[in-house]
């Protein structure tokens, strides 16, 4: 926080109540609650606190991969709404200008036909969805074009909404269909994407800086209450090393520098496109 503060950078907080399949991770004083048990009035109070001290915060997303976590429990719907609008009025009392919303995996949203899930929660001040160029199971199924016609999609899907892009991202990992050139090649048509929509964007964020070491990008498990969850399964109690695997693959390499400290040719493209804008 204090070296964004430091370059005048403003910052999207994401509090992950709700995190695709799971809850949290939240820190051990809160304990493991279910979504009917999160406490609002801490959860009111730990925001208000994190708003306060950091003021450069103009942005929360509070609830990632909600489409997930509602997939097998729309009965669940308005338990959440209620929470989100109760939040969302309390905290606006100290913080008008501080914007709320949820974020959705548009490419989840799309291949599991899920559009109903986000127009029963496109509440708040804007929408957010992550996007991978991705099958069910992981892999690289798009080119560059059709993944810019994919994000085209949200404007028909929501469009009284202000939109906001939350870790858009695109694998050089080759083991998932994923290249450098096509990486940049991608880039290069979002920032032109971003430029023919900047009125109807909060904001766009890239997914990842630097790549990691695979397999070091997916937690596989997390407790919820009594239960463990597994992430990337084909079901909410079950789980598969084929897709595991390949989401630490994409994951990790979505990088625009790679685990040896070298520019791939989507920083250079990236570099380019933030001078043009300048």
């Amino acid at each position: 926080m204090g070296l964004n503060e430091k370059n005048n950078h403003k910052v999207t907080l994401y509090f992950s109540i709700i995190n695709g399949e799971t809850l949290g991770p939240f820190p051990k004083w809160i304990g493991k609650p279910t979504l009917l048990l999160i406490d609002e009035d801490e959860l009111v109070n730990t925001l208000d606190t994190v708003l306060s001290r950091y003021h450069i915060i103009d942005s929360i997303i509070i609830a990632g991969e909600t489409e997930s976590q509602f997939r097998y429990n729309e009965q669940k719907i308005p338990v959440y709404k209620e929470l989100f609008s109760n939040v969302y009025d309390r905290i606006k009392e100290n913080h008008p200008d501080v914007k709320i919303g949820n974020s959705f995996a548009l490419h989840h949203v799309i291949n599991k036909n899920l559009t109903h899930i986000v127009n029963d929660l496109s509440i708040g001040d804007f929408v957010a969805f992550s996007y991978t160029p991705t099958d069910t199971v992981n892999e690289i199924v798009k080119t560059p074009k059709a993944a810019i016609d994919d994000l085209n999609k949200i404007f028909d899907m929501l469009p009284n909404n202000q939109i906001a892009f939350f870790e858009i991202g695109w694998s050089t990992s080759e083991f998932v269909g994923g290249h450098s050139t096509s990486q940049e090649a991608f880039i290069e048509k979002l920032f032109s994407f971003y430029q023919e929509n900047e009125s109807k964007i909060e904001f766009l964020t890239w997914y990842r800086l630097y790549d990691q070491e695979t397999n070091s990008c997916v937690v596989t498990k997390q407790e919820i209450g009594d239960q463990t969850i597994a992430v990337g399964g084909i079901s909410s109690m079950g789980t598969s090393e084929h897709v595991i695997e390949r989401l630490n693959q994409y994951n990790c390499n979505t990088g625009l520098v790679d685990i040896n400290q070298n520019y791939k040719l989507g920083w250079n493209e990236f570099t380019t496109q933030i001078q043009m804008l300048n």
